[in-house]
């Protein structure tokens, strides 16, 4: 209960953090409305016009996928400028309790991009938000978000041991949410990608969303996104520990 508690404090705290900072929501308002723009006029170019509602949700997904990517660098990169992140690996706890509320809050906050996106498809351009299975498109959302918090946690682990985060970050936004298939199919992508789709979490998040969206089964992929989402989980807790020693050792937690 005292780790559930840190958690849900720690979770907290970050998110309020978060909503101080005007560059981040200038980004969260901005950036989500520009991918359902082009989503929905890349589908409406296309023969698939039925499609346009996956179409928003994908893009909602990729605004989601944005603000855990650079919001758990940008994270770990803050605590270092500000010359905290040296106190918070010191801290009485795992580092995974310490990191992980970051990472949780970056997802949390980045499902504003999801509703965003549904809105202003509805509102803008009249796409009927005609789910096929409404709770099962909640869950499916709830799974998705989780997962892409623990992945984000797993890439958060290696932000510790890498001053420039953001170098990591930047070439991992777009590759991640194609091979995710989160806006275009993932058949259509060349066969070697196959195996890399299948170990990420954020793959099963959008299968699940698009099942629940136009109809299939929902429950399989939920249940692999939460499979996979555990082990990053373990993973990065594990990575943790083994970068915040490595890098304690080698003195680089501090910029200087």
């Amino acid at each position: 209960m005292s780790a559930v508690r840190t958690l849900g404090i720690g979770t907290l705290m970050h998110a309020k953090h978060l909503s101080r900072s005007s560059f981040e929501i200038a980004l969260a308002l901005i950036i989500p409305l520009v991918q359902a723009t082009l989503a929905v006029y890349l589908f409406r170019a296309g023969d698939e016009p039925h499609r346009l509602l996956e179409a928003a949700v994908g893009a909602g997904l990729m605004g989601v996928w944005s603000s855990v990517l650079f919001g758990s660098g940008g994270a770990i990169q803050n605590q270092r400028w500000q010359g905290t992140l040296e106190m918070i690996m010191l801290a009485p706890r795992r580092p995974v309790l310490v990191v992980l509320p970051i990472t949780a809050a970056t997802a949390l906050t980045g499902t504003y991009a999801l509703l965003a996106t549904l809105l202003w498809g509805r509102l803008i351009y009249g796409i009927r938000l005609d789910f096929a299975h409404p709770l099962r498109f909640l869950a499916a959302a709830l799974a998705c978000v989780a997962g892409l918090g623990m992945f984000g946690l797993l890439l958060a682990s290696t932000f510790v041991l890498i001053r420039n985060a953001n170098a990591l970050a930047n070439p991992l936004d777009y590759p991640i949410w194609l091979l995710s298939g989160m806006l275009v199919p993932i058949s259509v992508l060349p066969s070697w990608t196959a195996p890399i789709a299948a170990v990420l979490p954020t793959t099963w998040g959008a299968r699940a969303l698009r099942e629940a969206t136009s109809g299939g089964p929902v429950w399989p992929s939920i249940g692999i996104c939460l499979a996979i989402s555990t082990a990053c989980l373990i993973l990065g807790a594990f990575l943790l520990t083994s970068f915040e020693r490595r890098a304690r050792a080698a003195g680089t937690l501090a910029l200087s």
